[in-house]
């Protein structure tokens, strides 16, 4: 199995995808607190992850809490086919929530502005449509060089 992206898990950790994000968030936190079975069958306390998912919960946007739950993760799969073969289900599902990794900063600076403003980072299907303003005073004129 491939190694769940880091990208991924700091997004869901951090509530990327809305609705979809929140309940693949969910699903996996489910997957990691059930009972974790090697192959002898005896059941591993603490759980394979369990620390490692509640460290990216308190830091969402620690990179290396997320690498951490990563290598668990993966531990879990190897140790475990029924953890394989439901981490790869849940894998297929959490991919199809959409973000975007990289950081949004916004910043308005160095002059005056007039009209709305929107700050944000993508605004897919969506359509701006602004008319003139309505105080806006008159541009300035250069002094008449002579």
């Amino acid at each position: 199995m491939d190694p769940i992206s880091v990208g991924l898990l700091l997004a869901l950790a951090g509530g990327a995808g809305d609705a979809l994000g929140r309940d693949a968030w969910s699903g996996l936190r489910a997957l990691v607190r059930r009972p974790f079975r090697h192959g002898s069958g005896a059941v591993d306390a603490p759980q394979l992850g369990e620390a490692e998912l509640e460290e990216l919960e308190r830091a969402p946007t620690d990179r290396t809490a997320a690498q951490a739950l990563s290598t668990a993760l993966a531990a879990r799969a190897d140790a475990d086919p029924n953890d394989l073969a439901d981490l790869q289900r849940w894998h297929e599902q959490a991919r199809r929530v959409r973000f975007e990794e990289g950081d949004v900063r916004n910043m308005i600076s160095g002059g005056t502005f007039y009209g709305p403003v929107v700050q944000g980072r993508d605004f897919p299907g969506a359509s701006f449509v602004t008319g003139p303003p309505a105080d806006r005073p008159a541009p300035r004129t250069p002094p008449a060089q002579g």
